[in-house]
């Protein structure tokens, strides 16, 4: 049969944390008023606010409120409130705006907003995830006089969502001031038609916009930058550009023995976009870039600048737990550190457009991002979610989002699609699904070339009408898991890839005997699922699993030995607020992540790394806290080894090897109090070693933050890990202890969790009960330099104190 290679020659662009901008971009976040609730003429400039709250952007009110069973919501949505809120901002007129532009841009606004400028309605944006921007340039005053944005959001409709959304300005806000002449709204294109380790062609288009009343002749400086900063390529070409409209201008630039983009070394440069208008410059634009090429083979999976790669991804949802789902740039690295050392190095955006900020941290971290568009089209699954606003609103919001992102080196395909309703034809034989699948494809390629794009389907028979429009470069499968080795026999033979995978259950720290008995959840498509532990709580081991899904051992073994597969995105890298399967109330988030919520990884994670890396791991659970007599399923997870030896108090429970086929060893044991320890030996040699001992009596508290030293900023974070601990240093793994907690100094306590997805208390207070062991608190400078201390305390315990160095 012939091979099908699909070869993808990219441009892309990378980050200094900053996308894509003009240098007349300045954050709009500080000194906004908010109230939460309906309010006449709120959107009048004479309005009195005066007795609003005053906060800084970027803000989710939803997050501040209690967990409520009657939340319209749902369990799905968290069981949050959603509601009706405003914002208002009094600022005045730039010093030197005066014959310019000014703009705003907000990055997302969950969701249906409206901004007002001065009484004038600027218009309005009913989806939550996509980025928009405003010309304020006709409403404000003159001379630096006194201007009032107001932002009207209404997520009162509910249920709009199958997980929390968050509600309110929760993505960050900016004030773009530029001349008349300037580079448009995502104004450049780049991509490169020739990279190899030679040379790369870097191609250029930019479009520049002439809001004059006369035309204009200019000239068009577009200089590339190394990551030291050393000048490598420069091109100037003339310009001329009637009044009143806009010029779209392609240079094309050369660059010898290129620093290559890869996942392990993401070299990253910057392309400045100069106009120049009589030798002056009038306006200045940034652009970064990365270099590399790839392409998704049929038989042979994904290569990445020629090297062969195995996508392993995992899918994840846009809170950030006790943040909620305002953003935070430090939260977003936080958990790309942690799953990049896990071995992941793909990210899916499930299911919708995602903040700016994860795009340019996967640009610099070395990550590769499934870009994805929509959970549904015309058909809902939620009864106001934005299938009532597909008609009107679906081409902006796709065209939108690729303009904003198809610099970015990390995009490598674009999903066009969540699980559409569309896939199937239902009782009516309804095939609209084809001709909307048609739609969005040639709408994306002809903004967007040099990616492939892919639907996320959960219907894999041949009834797909996604499927059988033949819109699309890359089959995607959810699940299925018995269909991965037919489907080129089903479809076209097409490269393959897994949008979704596993579904695996777990609750950190909990563990149900015997552990090789695997639970699938029993389950009602019209109701909640049922059974399950009378605590609400998910095995730790690999032994829990939806009836979809598998558990993460029984995808590996699939996904690792078939070359055909050119990746997998898991389902999910951390726990998230809303959809708590397999439960009800009292349960408010899910139980799928590798990770849980407070970022604490469960044991599975450390499967991951076995296989996933090359660093050796040896990871011995459970705990050895039981009754005395009970039987005990002891794991471990190692690489790097050919075997593995287990001793309790001192004495063999024997050697074990793992097969072919095993990710794990097992002894089965009695539990006595003291230790039990496991040897890992190679060639005879032992590599290494890991242990638990009983606990003893809860007696201290253990801070441990990931960043003692943070800016200054207003903005910076530090995740504050708190232990509850015997004397001799055991973590306690049943404590639950109320932890306490006190700041002093130049910070403050922007969130508390544990990772316990029945937790019902605030994340927003000060205080937080231990779950088997663990709480986190998390720290944020208030702007001013000094020394903040986070003091911990808890009852009959030792208390304990943490200082972080703000600066």
């Amino acid at each position: 049969m012939k091979r099908i290679t699909f070869l993808f020659v990219v441009f892309l662009f990378a980050a200094q944390v900053q996308a894509q901008h003009s240098a007349g971009r300045k954050s709009f976040n500080d000194g906004w008023k908010f109230n939460l609730g309906g309010i006449a003429n709120a959107d009048a400039e004479g309005f009195d606010d005066s007795g609003w709250r005053k906060l800084n952007l970027p803000h989710d009110w939803s997050i501040e409120l209690p967990f409520d069973k009657e939340s319209p919501t749902g369990n799905g949505g968290g069981a949050l409130r959603g509601g009706l809120g405003w914002y208002r901002k009094t600022f005045a007129t730039p010093q030197g705006a005066e014959g310019k532009k000014v703009f705003i841009d907000f990055d997302g606004v969950y969701m249906n907003s409206e901004v007002f400028i001065n009484g004038h309605s600027l218009g309005m944006r009913p989806s939550g995830y996509i980025s928009f921007r405003y010309d304020l340039t006709a409403f404000l005053k003159p001379n630096g006089g006194q201007n009032v944005i107001a932002v009207k959001v209404d997520n009162s409709h509910q249920p709009n969502s199958r997980w929390y959304s968050g509600s309110g300005i929760y993505r960050n806000v900016w004030l773009v001031i530029s001349n008349t002449l300037h580079v448009g709204h995502w104004g450049t294109y780049v991509t490169t038609p020739l990279v190899n380790k030679q040379e790369a062609t870097i191609q250029v288009r930019t479009t520049v916009v002439n809001e004059t009343e006369r035309e204009q002749t200019a000239q068009l400086q577009t200089v590339l930058y190394n990551n030291a900063g050393k000048e490598v390529a420069l091109l100037s070409s003339p310009l001329k550009i009637a009044a009143g409209s806009s010029s779209d201008i392609s240079q094309s630039l050369k660059v010898n023995t290129p620093m290559l983009w890869s996942l392990e070394h993401p070299e990253l440069y910057k392309l400045v976009t100069t106009v120049l208008l009589n030798s002056k410059t009038v306006d200045e634009y940034e652009t970064p870039v990365g270099l590399r090429w790839f392409r998704f083979d049929v038989d042979n999976g994904f290569f990445l600048n020629d090297n062969h790669v195995k996508i392993r991804g995992v899918c994840m949802h846009h809170d950030l737990g006790a943040l909620g789902t305002a953003i935070s740039t430090r939260a977003l690295e936080r958990q790309l550190e942690i799953l990049k050392a896990m071995g992941c190095n793909a990210i899916r955006t499930s299911h919708n457009p995602p903040a700016p900020e994860l795009l340019e941290l996967c640009d610099k971290m070395g990550f590769i991002v499934m870009d994805e568009a929509f959970d549904m089209w015309k058909q809902s699954k939620t009864e106001f979610d934005f299938h009532l606003y597909w008609d009107e609103w679906h081409r902006k919001d796709l065209s939108d989002q690729v303009l904003r992102d198809r610099n970015h080196p990390s995009v490598f395909i674009w999903s066009l699609g969540n699980e559409i309703m569309e896939q199937w034809e239902m009782e009516t034989k309804d095939t609209s699904g084809r001709s909307i699948m048609r739609e969005l494809y040639a709408l994306l390629k002809t903004l967007d070339t040099t990616r492939p794009a892919v639907t996320a389907n959960n219907e894999t028979r041949s009834i797909n009408n996604l499927l059988q429009s033949g819109a699309y470069d890359l089959i995607g499968y959810n699940y299925h898991q018995q269909d991965w080795d037919s489907v080129f026999y089903r479809w076209s033979r097409k490269p393959f890839i897994i949008t979704e995978s596993v579904s695996a259950l777990q609750t950190r720290g909990h563990y149900d005997m015997p552990s090789d008995t695997i639970r699938r959840w029993p389950y009602r498509w019209d109701s909640v699922f049922t059974g399950g532990n009378p605590d609400t709580t998910c095995s730790a081991y690999e032994n829990c699993s939806t009836p979809w899904g598998t558990t993460h051992e029984e995808t590996l073994k699939i996904f690792e030995k078939h070359q055909h597969i050119s990746g997998m995105f898991i389902w999910t890298g951390f726990d998230y607020i809303g959809e708590p399967t397999p439960y009800a109330w009292p349960a408010r988030s899910s139980y799928f992540g590798i990770v849980d919520l407070a970022g604490f990884p469960k044991d599975a994670y450390y499967l991951y790394q076995s296989i996933w890396t090359n660093k050796p791991v040896l990871h011995l659970f459970p705990h050895w806290n039981w009754r005395p007599g009970q039987s005990v399923d002891v794991w471990a997870y190692y690489n790097n080894a050919d075997e593995v030896e287990l001793f309790v108090n001192g004495k063999s429970a024997g050697i074990k090897r793992k097969s072919e086929d095993e990710l794990h060893v097992m002894w089965r044991t009695t539990f006595e109090p003291g230790s039990i320890k496991v040897v890992a030996r190679k060639n005879g040699k032992v590599v290494m070693t890991d242990e638990r001992h009983t606990a003893g009596a809860p007696a201290k508290l253990v801070l441990q933050a990931d960043k003692t030293r943070i800016d200054a900023d207003g903005r910076a974070l530090s995740f504050v890990t708190v232990r509850v601990e015997d004397k001799d240093g055991n973590l306690i793994p049943y404590a639950s202890n109320l932890v306490r907690f006190d700041v002093k100094g130049p910070g403050f306590i922007a969130g508390v969790d544990n990772g316990w997805q029945t937790d019902l208390t605030s994340m927003k207070g000060k205080e937080k009960r231990a779950f088997n062991g663990m709480c986190l608190a998390i720290v944020q400078s208030n702007g001013e330099a000094g020394e903040i201390e986070l003091h911990a305390s808890a009852d009959k315990l030792m208390p304990a104190v943490v200082k972080i160095n703000a600066r």
